[in-house]
Parts: C-alpha cells; sequence; structure tokens
C-alpha cells in the first residue's frame, strides 16, 4: 500500500483517475487547456483535503465530482466568457467527430450527465449521487439530452 503523498500513490492515481477527469472537464470547458488547468486543481484539492475512501469508485467519483464543480467555477469566471474554443481532444481513439461535437453543443447539463453515463458507465442514481441531484431529474436531463443529439445527428441543427 502507497502513503498518502508519496509520489507512488500520486503516480497511481494521475495514471487511473486522470484521463477520465480531463473528459468530464473537457465535456464542460470544450478547451483542453482548462480542462487539465481543472483536472490539475481537483489533483490539489485531493493532497490538500486527503479524505479518506471506502473504496476505489468512492475517489474516483469524488474526483469527478470536484473536477465537475472546478469546471463549473471556471465556466463563470469573468475572463472566460471572452475566451474562445479552439483546441478539441476526443473522448476515445474511436469517437466519431460528428457525435464529439454534437455533444460539445449540448447545453452544459446536459452534456455533463451524457458524458458519465456514457463515458464513465455511471448509473442514473450514481450519477445523481455525484451531482446532488435526484435521480429523475438525472434521467430526464439524460433524455432529453439523447432526444437533441438524435435531432442534430439528423440533420436538424436548429436545437
Amino acid at each position: 500500500m502507497y502513503s498518502f503523498a508519496s509520489d507512488e500513490y500520486i503516480e497511481l492515481i494521475v495514471k487511473t483517475y486522470g484521463n477520465s477527469m480531463l473528459r468530464a472537464a473537457y465535456a464542460l470547458l470544450g478547451n483542453r487547456d482548462d480542462a487539465e488547468d481543472a483536472v490539475q486543481e481537483a489533483f490539489i484539492k485531493l493532497m490538500e483535503k486527503k479524505p479518506d475512501f471506502k473504496d476505489d469508485e468512492h475517489l474516483k467519483a469524488w474526483l469527478l465530482r470536484v473536477t465537475i464543480n472546478i469546471s463549473k467555477n471556471m465556466l463563470k469566471a469573468s475572463w472566460r466568457k471572452n475566451k474562445s474554443v479552439t483546441q478539441e481532444i476526443s473522448y476515445t481513439e474511436n469517437e466519431s467527430d460528428e457525435m464529439l461535437f454534437c455533444v460539445m453543443k449540448l447545453e452544459e447539463n446536459y452534456r455533463t450527465v451524457i458524458h458519465l453515463y456514457y463515458y464513465e458507465g455511471y448509473s442514473i442514481k450514481e450519477i445523481a449521487e455525484i451531482l446532488k441531484l435526484p435521480s429523475a431529474t438525472v434521467g430526464t436531463r439524460l433524455n432529453r439530452g439523447r432526444a437533441k443529439l438524435r435531432k442534430m445527428l439528423e440533420g436538424d441543427v436548429s436545437i
């Protein structure tokens, strides 16, 4: 077992959860540099707070929740409002560019639940716990997000 602040522990956490956190931040921010900043800040919070986790899944959920909160705070920042989004990263090597483009055009609340459900594999109940929302709200956002994606992919881009 690793010591909480050891280099080996930090490296293990970054390798294990870094990509998931980066994708979650990118889903909200739409910019790789900002997403990397959010992830870095989340890791700093982990090292500062040193929370106790029940298991690895609890650790992952905590890291995603913190990353999402940091990303939302970055979206509210006044300096970001005039920034243009120019960099793109894909979620997976097989990810369709069209699908990623459509997901990124969705409103933040739909992007977040779609990312957590399809890309991170969380259930509606788990997403509700991570986002601190009722399960019904998560289910509604997931259904509405899917409907908007379907319309975009069918060519009706007047969303």
